[in-house]
């Protein structure tokens, strides 16, 4: 059993890690520092919003029009976290 916390940390993990590399690319492109024209980061891009984009609809219809400021990254970020402290604190259950 401690193998089945061990895979769901390592997905939480990969999970976490695609999220960050998803803001760090929003940026760049808001701060026109990458270009969509290019294949390779519209292809990037497209790849990480076909990942997350169902687990951000869900955040976002929950959360209330912010006019233009997405939390639901930042609101995911933190779920990933809290499940991984959650898993973490009982691991005893998977022994």
């Amino acid at each position: 059993m401690t193998s089945l916390l061990q895979i769901l940390l390592l997905i939480l993990d990969v999970v976490w890690f695609i999220m960050i590399v998803h803001i760090i690319v929003s940026w760049l492109i808001n701060f026109q520092v990458l270009n969509l024209r290019q294949p390779l980061v519209a292809q990037i891009w497209d790849g990480l919003n076909r990942l997350l984009e169902p687990l951000y609809g869900r955040i976002r219809s929950i959360l209330p029009p912010m006019g233009g400021l997405d939390l639901a990254p930042l609101i995911a970020l933190i779920g990933v976290y809290a499940l991984r402290i959650i898993l973490i604190n009982n691991a005893a259950a998977f022994y």
